[in-house]
């Protein structure tokens, strides 16, 4: 069995490696995330061998937490911290989101209220699925939700993006900060404590936030100003990409094709309401247009985060958008299902 599990995981590596290689020469944006992610995604939908180690994505997530945290100089920080009122507004934003796509889900997909919701909350698919889990919601349609939504995002908004040229200059931050091998070494012990310290504490996406954290404030205090070597930042992405396509199976798109239809209605919408939205608070604000949709886009932060990276657009406004959003999700859909949706229901 370890044998046959071993050749799945080299199939998976190699398959990975050769949509990034592809994706790179056929000028697609994000390849070595998307590369991956649809190489894999196809074979997994044709039934191949492949497959992929949950710790690699930790360590993914790992490499995109302190890619990110790298970013947060002492100037970003006061920009972030300007732009508060604009990262609250993204959040209520999410919330409301939240109640139409129930509301969507319940009429199209045919689904009760307590798995619309836990399907329509904008947050992470493993921490809505556990809260799904535990009051009682299809957890398997929760779970489909969330991994829809994410390929949905990820796959139209760098198209989208580079379709229309938006690209920033946001290397301009880094390139003053030279690889420093000691100060790396530093932030990679500090991040992987803060990381395995946050995993053990339950904390939602972990290994993402753990680093980031750890990253963002000794970039912060000025403790530390080195950058990231560009190989392990692909390296990151070709992870994330790994694990991401090889969620789906074949029985995916054919378990509850209405719901999943309800899903793709939904996700569209909530890219186009976010554009909107983006649109309208544009000129109340000195961040780029773009940099707005990035932060308001109902995608997975990570993702969404390495998007602004590669693109140059904004990168810590994004995941400073991005991260307190999800995290607002994550602590309060499950309060908000006992307090107010549970009681109308009689649960």
């Amino acid at each position: 069995m370890f044998s046959n599990y071993a050749l799945r995981l080299f199939v998976g590596g190699c398959a990975s490696v050769l949509g990034a290689m592809v994706a790179i020469r056929l000028a697609i944006p994000l390849p070595w995330l998307l590369g991956p992610l649809f190489t894999v995604a196809f074979l997994r939908l044709l039934s191949a061998p492949v497959s992929t180690y949950r710790p690699l994505r930790n360590v993914g997530q790992w490499i995109i937490g302190v890619t990110l945290g790298l970013y947060f100089s002492p100037e970003i920080a006061r920009l972030v911290i300007e732009h508060w009122l604009f990262i609250v507004l993204g959040v209520v934003i999410a919330m409301a989101l939240a109640v139409y796509g129930t509301w969507l889900l319940c009429k199209v997909g045919n689904v009760d209220v307590r798995t619309a919701w836990f399907a329509a909350a904008i947050g992470g698919a493993s921490e809505m699925s556990v809260l799904a889990e535990k009051y009682g919601a299809r957890v398997d349609l929760v779970a489909s939700a969330h991994s829809l939504r994410v390929l949905a995002v990820v796959s139209i908004i760098p198209f989208a993006f580079d379709a229309f040229g938006l690209r920033g200059l946001d290397a301009e931050l880094l390139l003053t900060a030279d690889i420093d091998l000691r100060e790396l070494l530093i932030v990679f012990v500090l991040a992987t404590a803060v990381g395995a310290l946050f995993y053990w504490r339950g904390v939602a996406s972990a290994w993402v936030i753990g680093p980031l954290f750890a990253a963002a404030v000794l970039t912060v205090l000025d403790i530390s100003s080195t950058s990231m070597p560009i190989w392990i930042v692909n390296l990151g992405q070709l992870l994330l990409g790994w694990s991401l396509g090889d969620r789906y199976r074949q029985e995916f798109f054919k378990s509850a094709p209405r719901f999943l239809t309800a899903v793709g209605i939904y996700t569209l919408s909530a890219m186009v309401i976010t554009t909107a939205v983006g649109l309208l608070i544009s000129p109340l604000s000195s961040l780029p247009l773009a940099t707005i949709w990035l932060g308001l886009a109902p995608g997975g932060f990570a993702e969404m985060a390495i998007t602004a990276k590669v693109l140059m657009l904004g990168v810590p406004m994004v995941t400073a958008f991005q991260v307190s959003r999800m995290t607002f999700v994550v602590l309060s859909t499950g309060w908000l299902y006992q307090r107010v949706i549970a009681p109308k229901l009689g649960a």
